[in-house]
């Protein structure tokens, strides 16, 4: 590693697990199983979603939109982790390096996007029921949906571009088997006061402000369905938003989790850090298909 600290255009090295390097290929198992069962499940919800018009509404729209982003995340990950764990192929080159970063980062907050839509959807669905299909046209779907993916993939520029014109004149060691902006930014020999404050306010305006934006939808929600009389009304109108909580929770417990783990177990064990990023990228994209499958009857007509 000695030979490259000086060399500012040489390849990043990816790291695995620390100590357990004689046992990646086990670890790799689990890793390659889940990696095939999140494709296997997203493709088959983007399949029934596109072929099945009873499926053509917007719920459906931002759930295929959820399973593409999932799908992309772990088709932009999971290659990388894979070539370590099995093949210790530990080298990427910068340029590879920084792409990565930048399509996790902006997917992760189109997923975040993609959530708050389907929030908004519900809201519409519960709250004002006969102006839902006047409301939710398919142009105002489709502006809707371009917003998230602008969003994501904008915002997320200013602090990538920088990485590609600084120096890195220290270790090329990252401390994953893929790459994270804050990864790189702490390897570069230059002033990244921006690279540190700008994700900060990012994930402030994205994750923080979506996450309140859906549970302020979800009380407003509760209140409709609390003035509906019949119990079984209730509980029907409560029914179609369980699958999109489930979604809700799993995303944003891991996010938080993971938040909080980077900023504040400096004494935690590495292996946690290791275990909760991958927990981050890989438990929402194998859950979501599951869920819906599970809780949503007009899917599982699809299915059968």
């Amino acid at each position: 590693l000695t030979m490259w600290s000086n060399n500012s255009a040489a390849p990043f090295l990816l790291t695995g697990f620390l100590g357990l390097e004689t046992i990646h290929h086990w670890i790799a198992i689990p890793f390659f199983l889940i990696y095939l069962s999140i494709i296997f499940g997203n493709s088959i919800l983007l399949f029934l979603i596109l072929s099945d018009h009873s499926l053509h509404e917007p719920m459906y729209y931002f759930l295929a939109m959820l399973a593409g982003t999932d799908l992309g995340i772990t088709l932009t990950t999971m290659p990388t982790v894979l070539g370590v764990l099995m093949l210790n192929q530990r080298k990427i080159a910068q340029s590879a390096c920084f792409t990565q970063s930048y399509f996790i980062h902006s997917l992760a907050i189109v997923e975040s996007g993609v959530l708050l839509a389907m929030a908004y959807d519900r809201f519409i669905a519960i709250c004002s029921p006969l102006r839902y299909n006047s409301i939710l046209i398919s142009s105002r779907v489709m502006k809707v949906g371009l917003g998230v993916l602008m969003r994501g993939f904008v915002f997320i520029v200013p602090p990538i571009v920088p990485l590609y014109w600084f120096p890195y004149c220290r270790s090329h060691v990252l401390s994953h088997a893929f790459c994270l902006h804050q990864d790189v930014m702490k390897l570069a020999c230059a002033d990244i006061t921006f690279n540190r404050l700008y994700p900060v306010a990012l994930v402030a305006l994205t994750f923080f402000l979506d996450a309140l934006i859906i549970l302020i939808s979800y009380i407003l929600i509760l209140k409709t369905v609390m003035g509906i009389a019949s119990g079984e009304e209730q509980a029907k109108a409560l029914n179609t938003c369980v699958s999109h909580i489930s979604c809700v929770l799993v995303f944003y417990i891991t996010v938080i989790g993971l938040t909080f783990i980077h900023r504040f177990g400096k004494h935690v064990p590495r292996v946690v850090h290791l275990t909760m990023s991958y927990f981050y990228l890989l438990f929402p994209p194998f859950m979501n298909p599951v869920i819906y499958s599970i809780k949503t009857k007009q899917i599982q007509k699809s299915i059968i």
